[in-house]
């Protein structure tokens, strides 16, 4: 058996046994998760973890030249785009819940409050999976905590993770602490949560805009549809508007899901503030590109014409929709626009590391089948986790 085979198999093995213990425990320890429909997402969900689990193995068995891709040429791939870009983006909603809460006392959505926080400790936790994955030495990735590079972007956007990534953990822990009853932990904890939401505020802040300015030094690689001095501005504007995008999604997938009532104004509250955004983003998006002359790369590329054009229709589109009095009211409405506003913005986050820089690359990146396999598990971990967090932690319930 050749090296490391082994290992796949087992790991695969390991991942879908945890896959069947993760229905079961959904399914609420009952015995109907074996019949229907449940059986068929049993067996796509056991399936898809046993390929994520070789897949991860072979990652850290046989490096990343075995099973992705990437190259010098072109370093960053799917895994940065989607899993880190993309996950902490779709973690905003967390650090603005928290300050509309406890800032700004809107206590009107108190009770999406720790959904909210939930969601976005899970995007980090993917982003940084998916950048575990992605680091050539992995176990390194202690080094920017020690070695200390002041000046260097990336060193400031790992110091912020880290610490807003601990900062998650702590608001989360809430939720153990009453499902276990631990009431002096509980009083410790909450002692700190001021401190704890302006930290997470500064913090996020920092590193949505920062993820933007990674790409500053690349005007040679990445088109003039996306280059532009303003992105750190752009990823952080794009950032507020998906975190409430994720927000009303959340709130609606979770109240179908868990037979619970959806809370209509807070939808509507949060589907009137997100074209307060979008309709600056998008403006200046325009201007930006009409000021350095981008617009013909949309001609001579029609690939990256193609994508450009997909992303700003999914982002204007639900902010027309959302303009008009009559339809920022309907919650199935605010639903669409609020996924039409994170599939936008995820893709922005593709064709910021991947699209925008293919025709600059001597050697084109499209992600090997691993790497699709381990984004997609990735994903799943968080729809899982979030699941189960909901049926047997107190997420949805209100606290003094």
């Amino acid at each position: 058996m050749p090296d490391g085979m082994g290992l796949e198999l087992v790991v695969a093995a390991a991942m879908g046994g945890l896959a069947t213990m993760a229905c079961y425990a959904l399914g609420g320890r009952s015995k109907d998760w074996l019949h229907g429909w449940r059986a068929l997402g049993w067996l796509v969900l056991a399936t898809l973890w046993a390929m994520g689990g070789a897949a991860f193995a072979a990652r850290f068995t046989r490096g990343l030249g075995a099973v992705t891709h990437l190259s010098d040429t072109f370093p960053w791939g799917l895994w940065i785009a989607f899993d880190m870009l993309g996950g902490v983006a779709l973690a905003a909603g967390g650090f603005l819940m928290a300050g509309a809460v406890y800032v700004f006392r809107l206590e009107r959505f108190h009770s999406i409050l720790r959904p909210a926080i939930l969601t976005a400790y899970l995007g980090y936790l993917l982003a940084v999976g998916g950048l575990l994955a992605d680091l050539g030495r992995p176990y390194n990735i202690w080094h920017p905590i020690v070695y200390w590079q002041h000046r260097s972007v990336m060193f400031e956007v790992a110091w912020c993770v880290t610490l807003y990534t601990t900062v998650l953990t702590l608001e989360f822990l809430p939720l153990l602490l009453e499902r276990f009853r631990w009431a002096r932990a509980l009083r410790l904890v909450r002692a700190f949560t001021a401190p704890l939401v302006i930290a997470g505020i500064i913090l996020s802040t920092l590193h949505q805009s920062s993820l933007g300015s990674l790409f500053l030094i690349v005007p040679q690689k990445l088109l003039q549809l996306w280059y532009t001095p303003l992105l750190p501005l752009f990823f952080f504007m794009s950032a507020l508007a998906v975190g409430m995008a994720m927000l009303i999604f959340e709130s609606t997938v979770s109240a179908r899901a868990f037979g619970r009532s959806l809370h209509r104004s807070q939808i509507t509250a949060l589907a009137r503030a997100m074209p307060v955004v979008l309709v600056p983003y998008l403006l200046l998006r325009v201007l930006d590109i009409t000021w350095h002359d981008g617009w013909a790369a949309a001609f001579q590329h029609p690939l990256q014409g193609a994508t450009f054009l997909v992303e700003m229709l999914l982002l204007l589109v639900p902010t027309l929709v959302l303009l008009r009095a009559g339809w920022v009211g309907n919650a199935k409405v605010a639903f669409w626009a609020s996924m039409a506003v994170v599939v936008g913005v995820v893709l922005n986050r593709l064709n910021v590391c991947w699209i925008g820089m293919l025709p600059s690359a001597e050697i084109p990146y499209v992600p090997s089948w691993r790497e699709i396999v381990i984004t997609v598990n990735l994903l799943s971990y968080g729809i899982v986790l979030f699941g189960l967090a909901a049926r047997y932690l107190p997420l949805f319930e209100e606290h003094d």
